[in-house]
């Protein structure tokens, strides 16, 4: 498929996909997120993982407070996105405590991260990451993610593959209403390193 096709199918798809999320309601959105929350957490490569990065939610993704949670309660290391909104950069920067969330300033997303200038540590300068959760706009069972159009995860692990040794396992956080029968790609997209079926059943 040429490049423009591909845009293309990948806008009308993001229309699409954001059409059927408004059209969830917000009991559904809580059932389906408190129904993945418990897979994730019995999930093997989530239990032998000990650095991760997950992303703060916005209301049309799962809900990840939960999991945040028991990534402290487990002694892991958590580290959240921290984008830079003039490129398509971003860090993953730790994060000290679930309820320092809340104190955290807000973006233009109306998502709460890091300062720009505050001092933290960043994922990849202190030893990478284990597992990455993965947000994004849709899925297919191939791995193939569609994101919001900014490109901040696929170069992300761009930077993860050459910085550290071992890929970081990636896992898609989605709704069910989020799987697509095939998500279009071009050559910039990365694959979704794993995509479990961890929607199945809700």
């Amino acid at each position: 498929m040429a490049a423009a096709a591909v845009s293309g199918a990948k806008r009308s798809l993001r229309a699409e996909l954001k059409q059927r999320l408004r059209a969830v309601s917000a009991e559904e959105r809580l059932r389906q997120s408190r129904l993945l929350t418990q897979k994730v957490i019995a999930h093997s490569q989530y239990l032998k993982s000990k650095r991760i990065s997950i992303f703060l939610s916005m209301p049309d993704e799962i809900e990840t407070e939960e999991i945040i949670r028991d990534i402290f309660q487990q002694g892991k290391t958590c580290f959240i996105p921290r984008y830079q909104f003039q490129s398509n950069h971003m860090d993953m920067v730790k994060l000290a405590s679930p309820e320092e969330i809340s104190s955290l300033p807000k973006t233009s997303w109306n998502i709460h991260q890091p300062g720009e200038n505050e001092i933290r540590e960043e994922a990849l300068s202190t030893g990478g990451l284990d597992l990455i959760f993965m947000p994004g706009l849709g899925f297919d069972n191939c791995g193939n993610r569609l994101g919001r159009g900014k490109g901040y995860y696929d170069a992300y692990l761009k930077r993860c593959l050459q910085s550290q040794d071992v890929k970081p396992y990636t896992l898609a956080l989605a709704f069910k209403e989020q799987i697509c029968l095939q998500v279009p790609m071009d050559e910039h997209d990365m694959k979704v390193i794993c995509f479990p079926t961890l929607q199945v059943n809700l």
